[in-house]
């Protein structure tokens, strides 16, 4: 049945036929009974009539207002010629309500006009002599109301049509300008981890100049001192080298950083302070390190601070009066993990995804972007019971 169902759907002018021949035949075998028994009309009149109305039902989705105008032409036929009504007149019912909800406006104000007059004027060209007055105008309201039911129906549906129309389009052009939102984004913070991980790669070429002029000058005088000094250019050169690959895909040439010197970026000893802070302003932060701490690469010291600034900013601008937050730090032997987590009455996903730690930002965004940009992976959602979560796991060591 389904099948059928929607074959019929794919092929409505299959059933518009369909429905047309059943109504001429209808229409000739009742029309040739009554010509046999007292009638007067002839079958020369009811099967041309009867013909045209039944092609009115068969092309009324194709050309609406060009069958509403044939209908109503032979409707003023019939009065002419005195040919009765058929089961053929259904039609007209039909093409009201087609034209109600499909049809130019003239044509539906039209359709209504002709609805609403086609029972008057049958009753006083064909009346029934056995009823009253009062009988006969009770026959013609009960024969317009199926008209006026017929328009409101198809205008209801031309309403809700477009309803629906006018929701769709303004989805999609929500979506397009989501995704152009996102895609500015995304960009914005790029070249944001563009200009603060530049700081990172300049503070490690300063510190290898620094140590290379020191081993200069121990060099004949304090060999092992000169020797620790080009390990630790060695060392800070290859993790120089790892960032800049990191970099290549974001960099962008004449890239220069806003508002006056650099200065150096957050690592994850402020972490502390930050904490510090955020309790100073009201937010309970229960702050715990698990695992040995060791050096990292500035680039996933840069990134976990940010990640947790972020996460305490969307608690305290989420969570609520009575929020609380937990933050975990966690040395693996390969990686860093971060778990940040607030009980606070939370927010809609969307308002993590587009607020940011300044008001500027594009929260969840721009975490996936710096976590991305160190190899890391992160997830992020609502806790079971309340709150949010966010986790991330940053690799110690640059994938290649």
């Amino acid at each position: 049945m389904q099948r059928l169902y929607d074959f019929l759907r794919r092929h409505p002018a299959w059933v518009d036929g369909f429905w047309a021949a059943v109504l001429f035949g209808i229409s000739v075998v009742s029309g040739a009974a009554r010509h046999e028994g007292a009638g007067t009309e002839s079958l020369a009149v009811i099967v041309p009539i009867a013909l045209l109305l039944s092609a009115v039902v068969a092309f009324r989705r194709r050309m609406p207002e060009k069958m509403l105008l044939l209908a109503i032409a032979l409707g003023v036929a019939q009065l002419a010629l005195d040919a009765a009504t058929t089961a053929a007149d259904f039609a007209m019912l039909v093409i009201v309500y087609t034209v109600a909800a499909t049809g130019a406006r003239w044509a539906s104000r039209l359709a209504l006009t002709a609805g609403l007059c086609a029972a008057p004027l049958a009753q006083l060209r064909w009346p029934n002599e056995d009823t009253s007055a009062l009988g006969n105008v009770a026959i013609v309201i009960f024969q317009t109301v199926p008209f006026a039911l017929a328009w409101v129906l198809g205008d209801s549906i031309r309403t809700r049509r477009a309803y629906f129309a006018q929701l769709e389009e303004r989805a999609a052009r929500l979506e397009k300008e989501r995704e152009a939102q996102a895609k500015v984004a995304v960009a914005a913070e790029r070249a944001r981890i563009a200009r603060e991980l530049h700081d990172v790669v300049a503070h490690n070429v300063s510190v290898m100049v620094v140590q290379a002029d020191g081993a200069a000058y121990v060099l004949d005088a304090a060999p092992d001192q000169a020797k620790k000094a080009l390990e630790t250019i060695s060392s800070t050169g290859r993790q120089a080298l790892a960032e800049m690959r990191r970099l290549l895909g974001v960099l962008r040439t004449g890239e220069h950083r806003e508002g006056g010197e650099y200065v150096p970026q957050p690592d994850v000893e402020q972490i502390d302070d930050l904490v510090q802070q955020c309790r100073g302003s009201g937010l309970p932060v229960d702050f715990k390190i698990e695992g040995t701490p060791r050096p990292l690469p500035s680039g996933v010291e840069l990134t976990a601070y940010r990640i947790v600034q972020e996460a305490l900013t969307n608690t305290r601008k989420h969570g609520g009066p009575n929020a609380g937050a937990s933050v975990r730090l966690v040395y693996f032997d390969d990686g860093l993990g971060l778990l940040v987590e607030d009980d606070g009455k939370g927010a809609p996903h969307e308002l993590y995804e587009e607020g940011g730690a300044d008001g500027r930002g594009h929260g969840l965004i721009g975490m996936r972007e710096r976590v991305g940009m160190v190899g890391g992976t992160l997830d992020a959602g609502p806790r079971p019971g309340g709150g949010f979560r966010i986790s991330a796991l940053l690799p110690l060591k640059p994938a290649h």
